[in-house]
């Protein structure tokens, strides 16, 4: 972390001001009190920096009324602090698989500003409503009091979902629970549809996650998609671009999430020739979602390492603050011109500075940043991203290798996930990890499909060595 600029440590004066909290943020009568409805958070099984809260109303209009609520970590954090600066030097939290680098000291993350489970909390409510056929319309932003009822799991929320698993627990003690989680799943599917129907793409990729054994690693685990994940990302998309269209509309900058047309769209059209399929000359995410919806279909298995390779081609997302007046980049991946990041402050800067502006366009006050330091901020923003990521993956390859250590000599399949005057990189199928091809890695590109041997592993360095065998 250190090498990367970021700071694994919380400075005196930044654990004094903790120590000097004593309190959640105090909730008035002035706030609209909503603790009534039943409100949950789901998230990863041992999560709890809980960042939002959701629930869902039908309309009289046959529509339906999403809520999220956001927790209102500025009201605690003040811009300046020692905390601030330590929040906005790493702008995010790492996370690695033997320990948690919070944004935030875990007494404010974690309680005072986490939407604990049966705790009132101040929060940030985004009301959007939804048409029958998961379009966004009308939408509000206001702080109000709010109570989560139920701390959920994605691990059990979405078998209960996707094919009537059990109820995950908790869920059955809310009275209409459980109906209204149904009711969050239809929107949220309502509302997925609606854009990929409008361009939207259609990715899945598998993520690592090591399974410590007391000090070392036991095993490695896929953490693939479900209904629950899906519910969540959309509420949060929808969430986002209503945050951004309000800042918008209050004639306030905002610090959009942004994924430009991608560069190596020849590339990608190549790759889709090679699965019978002709793409656009210029970048169409309607007609690259076609594909992909087709892909998905025929060959569901190794659908994720087609995501994985369009995901490499399509370019990093980035921050850049836009101010009124000016044209707006949108996000190429979500087909969305009005996107930012909001939901979740406890856990990503961006989002903290976009409550800030927010709660200051509530307030009719001025703009809290000059444009010079929000362009300077969006920058540093994905510089500590990109940092963050370095960091976490080299991370992830450190407890792959220690595991991949007494594989040495084994063939995988794998598909090309980085190909460049620095390297070749193949991620193989089983187990989900990637290393580098050292000998034979001429001629391939991005997206291929490759047998592989592997040939050396070292853990301190997060080297996992591999060498070329057959093309498929």
């Amino acid at each position: 972390m250190v090498e990367r600029g970021l700071l694994p440590d919380f400075s005196d004066a930044a654990l004094e001001e903790v120590r000097a909290l004593t309190s959640p943020a105090p909730i008035s009568d002035a706030y609209p009190d909503l603790r009534g409805i039943p409100w949950c958070s789901i998230d990863n099984d041992d999560s709890r920096d809980l960042d939002q809260l959701t629930v869902a109303q039908p309309l009289p209009s046959g529509g339906t009324k999403l809520l999220v609520a956001v927790a209102d970590v500025s009201a605690l954090v003040e811009r300046g602090c020692a905390l601030d600066d330590h929040a906005s030097a790493n702008t995010t939290s790492v996370y690695t698989p033997p320990q948690v680098f919070p944004m935030l000291p875990e007494r404010l993350s974690t309680d005072l500003t986490s939407l604990g489970e049966n705790e009132d909390r101040l929060a940030v409510v985004i009301d959007v409503e939804v048409d029958a056929q998961g379009a966004t319309g009308a939408s509000k932003i206001y702080e109000a009091a709010v109570r989560n009822h139920a701390k959920l799991a994605y691990s059990a929320v979405g078998p209960w979902l996707e094919d009537g698993g059990p109820m995950p627990a908790g869920v059955d003690a809310v009275p209409g629970l459980a109906d209204n989680l149904k009711l969050q799943d239809r929107i949220a599917q309502l509302l997925r549809n609606h854009r990929h129907e409008h361009g939207a793409l259609d990715l899945e990729t598998i993520e690592m996650r090591a399974i410590f054994d007391g000090e070392t690693i036991g095993r490695l685990e896929a953490e693939k998609r479900n209904r629950a994940k899906e519910l969540i990302e959309n509420f949060m998309i929808a969430g986002n671009g209503a945050m951004a269209r309000f800042l918008t509309e209050r004639r306030f900058p905002v610090v959009r999430r942004v994924v430009r047309s991608p560069e190596r769209w020849p590339r990608i059209v190549a790759l889709a020739l090679e699965f019978g399929e002709h793409l656009p000359s210029e970048p169409d995410p309607r007609a690259l979602n076609a594909f992909l919806l087709k892909r998905r279909a025929a060959d569901p298995v190794r659908f994720p390492d087609l995501s994985l390779a369009v995901i490499k081609l399509l370019g990093r997302g980035e921050y850049v603050a836009s101010f009124p007046g000016e044209g707006v980049t949108g996000h190429f991946g979500l087909a969305v011109k009005e996107y930012t990041h909001s939901t979740a402050p406890n856990r990503r800067y961006p989002d903290l500075l976009t409550q800030r502006l927010v709660k200051a366009a509530l307030a009719a006050a001025q703009v809290p940043y000059s444009k010079d330091q929000l362009g300077a901020l969006a920058t540093h923003f994905t510089s500590k991203e990109d940092a963050a990521e370095k960091v976490e993956r080299f991370m992830r390859k450190v407890a792959a290798a220690c595991w991949m250590s007494d594989r040495v000599g084994d063939s995988f399949v794998g598909v090309i996930t980085g190909a460049s005057a620095k390297g070749t990189w193949v991620r193989v199928l089983d187990p989900p990890v990637e290393g580098r091809i050292v000998k034979g890695a001429e001629g391939l590109d991005v997206g291929d499909h490759v047998t592989v041997t592997l040939t050396r592993t070292d853990p301190e360095r997060g080297f996992i060595d591999f060498t070329r065998g057959n093309r498929h």
